[in-house]
């Protein structure tokens, strides 16, 4: 859109900082007369995008480590946008799992409508297969509506599966199979299903941390179903999308530092009732969703097995880890991801401007 355009659809132009550089350059607009007309040119840019053999419909990416802040920011920008939030974490799929997994609250879903919240029960966990029919449903809803899809989350599988336009295997879940995976798992460790997957399809293995029992655990369930390797079912599809990553990030130490006082609020906001009812509800203890940071720790708690302490401990260090692994996923020096620090002042007014030269550029 040039700058004639803006100007006859209502934008007025105030400054550019032409001394940062471009991607940083600071570009204000005043908002236009009325949310009608706001909402109505925002649909329009979205349709803009999609007809006329132009550019493919937008969705932005919002990604990071847990605790970041991207609960707070992605509803500050879906509003100013006119957009709605798809979860990219796979612990807000589950019912009954709100406080242990900071899942947005009642009143933040009112502001903004949210998809791929409370999608399933703690014993029937998606496949990767599932997600992406159910996210790519939600993301061309969205699009249908005219407004624009924030995908938000830091389950990095989903976010790169989407991205990159994984095809997973269209395998459903084999319940009976898992429960005999897992259990040899519990009475042989983790490492005796790695060794066999390693044997059967080496390529899969090289790819999956043999810490991961559920992943591996998938990838022989596949294995097992069609009598190939996991790691040749795996193809990849441009997705129709033009995507935007925003990635967001902190100094180590402030991260560190929020982790530390979430879990404290989660204990306080009741997250042991919270567990307690779950496992009261007769769902086993070795669930996926119960086996999370979090509910794990707290189980034990309720078994007498360590203290509160002990196990707000345990809650810390294996955040700190999973932060580890969520950097592995997402790398600070992937030249897709457009990074921004949310420690520094005026971090919020850079991403706005950022995606709002992104949506309004020529296709």
């Amino acid at each position: 859109m040039t700058t004639d355009q803006r100007r006859t659809k209502g934008w007025r132009e105030d400054k550019v900082d032409s001394t940062k550089p471009t991607y940083l350059r600071v570009t204000h607009y005043a908002s236009r007369i009325t949310d009608v007309e706001r909402q109505g040119a925002r649909k329009e840019g979205v349709e803009e995008r999609t007809g006329k053999g132009r550019r493919k419909r937008p969705l932005i990416v919002l990604l990071g480590p847990t605790a970041v802040g991207k609960t707070a920011l992605s509803l500050d920008l879906a509003q100013e946008f006119d957009g709605e939030i798809v979860s990219a974490d796979s612990r807000l799929l589950y019912k009954g799992l709100d406080i242990g997994t900071a899942k947005p609250s009642p009143e933040e879903r009112a502001r903004v409508p949210h998809h791929l919240i409370d999608v399933t029960t703690p014993d029937r966990p998606l496949s990767l297969a599932e997600y992406l029919d159910l996210a790519h449903r939600a993301i061309d809803e969205i699009h249908r509506r005219g407004r624009i899809p924030f995908l938000v989350g830091g389950t990095g599988q989903y976010v790169w599966a989407l991205v990159e336009g994984w095809k997973a295997p269209p395998v459903p879940p084999d319940e009976a199979l898992r429960a005999r995976l897992e259990e040899e798992a519990r009475r042989k460790g983790p490492h005796a299903l790695y060794e066999r997957l390693r044997e059967l399809d080496p390529d899969a293995a090289a790819r999956i941390d043999p810490r991961n029992v559920r992943r591996i655990i998938r990838a022989l369930e596949v294995i097992e179903h069609t009598g190939r390797p996991f790691s040749q079912q795996r193809s990849k599809e441009p997705p129709p999308y033009a995507v935007l990553l925003i990635g967001l990030t902190r100094p180590r130490e402030e991260l560190y530092r929020r982790i530390d006082e979430r879990i404290e609020r989660m204990i306080r906001a009741g997250l042991v009732d919270e567990v307690r009812r779950l496992l009261e509800a007769g769902y086993d203890p070795t669930l996926p969703a119960l086996t999370g940071i979090g509910y794990r720790q707290i189980a034990a708690y309720l078994r007498g097995e360590v203290s509160l302490e002990e196990a707000k401990q345990a809650m810390r260090k294996a955040t700190r880890r999973y932060v580890r692994h969520q950097y592995n996923w997402f790398r600070l020096d992937d030249p897709r991801i457009r990074w921004f620090d949310l420690s520094r002042p005026g971090a919020y007014e850079e991403i706005r401007t950022f995606i709002r030269q992104w949506l309004e550029q020529d296709p």
